[in-house]
């Protein structure tokens, strides 16, 4: 909690462009114009977290051509740190997530072939000065290939020996990973070295071989003294584990119009609520209003709120379900 509370984060993971299909409720192949925001989780988080006055670096590789410039473009323009992004020439190429602002029938096409952030080398993590940063973020899609995955986990170490609190979120994306079986093995073991974990039924679940299974996996990560353990139940709501507690919270109903974008927005709400002085539950109920905020507009990067428009949302909303 006080590496979270020095509120300056490093984030490893991808950056990308979103495109996203204009007017609300038009389908992707009947779309005439397209928006294009940045995208990627991590980077998604990065700009969540300075749209709520947090610090935040992004670690990871970019494609040395139009659409990589384009994502270190919009990186500065939210006001994320790029200065520890490799740019990376020869054949590999940024993500592409086409998708759209609709419920029912929701389409997202994500292009992940020669995926240029799976690139970040040991020598990148290394690279860094981890006693600039009071916290480490990392999404589970960094682990899905080589040398991102070794690279991640030499990260893990080195922010553990600079005294760095280790936040994991899940983030389980199977069409990134090999196997569901080396999923399982590599995200169970980068869930054994944080201090403060994130997923939802579906990824716990998954990890424990079974979603029935996902509720006591949470709960046997949670044993280690000092670990957080945030287990998301869409809809539902969600319980925080902590200190042998259960805490239960509830979601601010909106009327959503996709489903992306949520749990990176939940994440940065969660991170600077917690270093904004929020008590751990509220932290966790402000994270939750930032996702259904992020779910009510179009994109994800420029739907992240600021502190400001969290606050008017809080204060406007009728209140969030038991």
């Amino acid at each position: 909690m006080d590496g979270i509370k020095g509120n300056r984060f490093a984030v490893l993971g991808r950056a990308g462009m979103d495109l996203f299909a204009d007017p609300i409720g038009v389908k992707s192949e009947d779309a005439s114009t397209f928006h294009a925001d940045l995208g990627g989780s991590s980077a998604n988080i990065c700009a969540g977290l300075v749209k709520l006055g947090s610090e935040a670096s992004l670690i990871t590789s970019v494609s040395d051509d139009a659409i990589g410039r384009f994502c270190l473009n919009r990186l500065r323009h939210y006001g994320v740190d790029t200065s520890y992004i490799r740019v990376l020439g020869g054949e590999y190429r940024m993500s592409l997530a086409v998708y759209e602002s609709r419920i029912d029938d929701f389409q997202n096409v994500i292009y992940r072939n020669g995926a240029v952030d799976f690139q970040v080398t040991k020598e990148d993590m290394d690279r860094v000065d981890y006693s600039s940063f009071s916290a480490i973020i990392s999404a589970g899609t960094v682990f899905a290939s080589e040398p991102s995955r070794s690279a991640t986990f030499r990260a893990f170490e080195n922010a553990r020996s600079a005294g760095l609190p280790i936040i994991f979120d899940i983030d389980y994306r199977p069409y990134s990973w090999p196997s569901a079986e080396v999923a399982a093995e590599v995200l169970s073991r980068a869930g054994e070295a944080s201090n403060l974990i994130v997923g939802n039924d579906e990824e716990f679940g998954f990890m424990a071989g079974g979603i029935e299974k996902g509720f006591a996996k949470a709960q046997e990560l949670a044993k280690k003294p000092g670990r957080i353990v945030i287990y998301k139940m869409g809809e539902k709501g969600a319980v925080t584990f902590v200190d042998g507690q259960e805490l239960r919270t509830g979601i601010y109903p909106v009327t959503a119009v996709k489903p992306n974008g949520a749990g990176d927005s939940f994440m940065a709400g969660l991170l600077a609520s917690i270093a904004a002085g929020h008590d751990l539950k509220d932290a966790v109920m402000r994270g939750s209003a930032c996702a259904s905020i992020v779910v009510s507009h179009p994109g994800c990067a420029p739907a992240m709120p600021t502190t400001s428009e969290l606050d008017a949302f809080l204060a406007s909303h009728p209140g969030p379900t038991t």
